[in-house]
């Protein structure tokens, strides 16, 4: 109790005044305090709880983490696996067993629907809830393999329909469409040309007749798979892609959005916002959603192919698309964020993010507007097997918060397991933040 209580004839009448005064001067220091956490929307949120965090980790699953992680502070030891670890897979080495047991098992679901589901079960116990990620990507698969891509996410989503923690599935438009038809679309027009969608009027009438057909069927794909998700209330998630190639994919999601997002939102774009340019295209959406009345999904996420676009930049002799600095990149992310919640009636957005900071102030925004933490139009996301604090704390704030659960066979997902371990050692204090919050719960169970 903060308090004390008076007595009369407890003692002398200066004793008396003395304790009112105390009270008084406690009430005016307290008050305040009491107030703001009885007029929060939730508890105060935490990220260094690592006993909710990991919670749903068993003992060996989290020495598991600990010696993965652990390794992955040796950039070179990285580098090294990072390098010939897909040229060990595709020669037939027998590594894959080594593979799954340990990143493969840190970071994807499982190699099929199955597997994955176990994995999906045990989060929503923690509720945490899944965005399913069929592990394809760009490559050679020619017209019958863009097909069974196709028909592999609608299957995705079907089954996603039938679980009670998977409200969203992830697509790549590079496992629907050849790489080199993307490329023509994205480059064959200046950036200077006007709008997005003036550019792709002019890029279209680049194409042949039998490119013009092959694009039509990767808009009809695309289509197929919005429809379904549609139909079976399951959110899509348009991954983003190079510059060089995101323009059309660009134009495909805001086609998708205009017919799909009439009531509530179906498909979301992903804004990279490690681009300078980001910032005003999320603004132009929201625009071009007021203009058609559609509801604006966007993902917003700092940035997957920062090396890479810089390096291609330089090659290339072309201004790069990256920010100067962290500090400008989670600016405009946090600005993105406070956009989106400015304009919440209109917008539904997901905060794919493993910045604490940004996180945080997602939740201060929200209570500060009065709306609560989870409001169906705000969701939050990380990805399987990094930042368990974030997501496992939001949950318990009431917070509606998943995993992003790629899955697929070794061979398919090794681009994004490469990813993730390049990721973790490069990022700075990426790793050393995971790692120590691991280790503080390893010594906090004593194992």
């Amino acid at each position: 109790m903060f308090f004390k209580c008076n007595r009369i004839g407890a003692g002398s009448l200066s004793n008396v005044l003395i304790n009112t005064c105390y009270n008084w001067v406690l009430y005016f220091i307290f008050a305040p305090y009491l107030l703001f956490r009885f007029m929060s929307n939730s508890p105060l949120i935490s990220f260094d709880d690592t006993a909710k965090a990991f919670a749903y980790k068993s003992n060996t699953d989290l020495k598991r983490a600990n010696f993965l992680f652990s390794s992955m502070s040796y950039q070179g030891l990285v580098k090294l696996g990072t390098g010939i670890t897909p040229w060990l897979i595709k020669i037939g080495l027998p590594i894959k067993g080594i593979i799954r047991n340990t990143i493969f098992k840190q970071f994807v679901g499982g190699e099929s629907l199955q597997e994955t589901s176990v994995v999906a079960k045990k989060l929503g116990e923690y509720g945490v809830e899944v965005i399913l990620d069929y592990g394809v990507e760009g490559g050679d698969y020619g017209e019958q393999g863009l097909d069974n891509a196709c028909d592999e996410f609608i299957r995705v989503i079907e089954y996603a329909a039938t679980q009670p923690n998977i409200p969203f599935m992830s697509i790549k438009v590079t496992g629907i469409a050849r790489l080199g038809l993307l490329e023509k679309l994205d480059k064959s027009v200046e950036e200077n040309a006007g709008t997005l969608m003036k550019r792709y009027i002019k890029a279209l009438e680049t194409l042949t007749a039998d490119e013009e057909k092959e694009w039509q069927r990767v808009h009809e794909r695309m289509k197929s798979i919005c429809k379904t998700a549609a139909e079976k209330k399951i959110g899509v998630l348009v991954d983003a892609e190079e510059t060089w190639i995101q323009d059309p994919v660009d134009v495909l999601t805001i086609l998708m959005m205009a017919q799909f997002n009439t009531k509530y939102a179906v498909v979301y774009n992903t804004i990279q916002l490690y681009r300078h340019d980001r910032l005003r295209f999320l603004k132009d959406s929201l625009e071009a959603a007021e203009l058609k009345n559609f509801i604006l999904g966007a993902k917003l996420v700092r940035g997957a192919y920062m090396e890479k676009e810089r390096k291609r930049a330089a090659e290339m002799n072309y201004p790069s698309p990256i920010q100067d600095s962290k500090d400008a990149t989670d600016n405009d992310y946090n600005t993105a964020l406070a956009y989106c919640v400015q304009h919440i009636e209109r917008t539904a957005f997901i905060v794919a993010s493993h910045n604490e900071n940004s996180n945080l102030y997602t939740t201060q925004l929200l209570q500060q507007k009065n709306y609560p933490l989870n409001h169906p139009n705000v969701h939050f996301s990380q990805l399987y097997g990094m930042s368990d604090n974030i997501t496992f704390n939001l949950a318990s704030a009431g917070c509606k918060v998943s995993k992003y659960l790629p899955f697929g066979p070794i061979k398919d997902v090794i681009p994004y397991l490469m990813r993730r371990a390049h990721e973790n050692s490069s990022v700075s204090g990426q790793t050393g933040r995971e790692l120590g919050l691991i280790k503080k719960e390893v010594k906090r169970r004593g194992i």
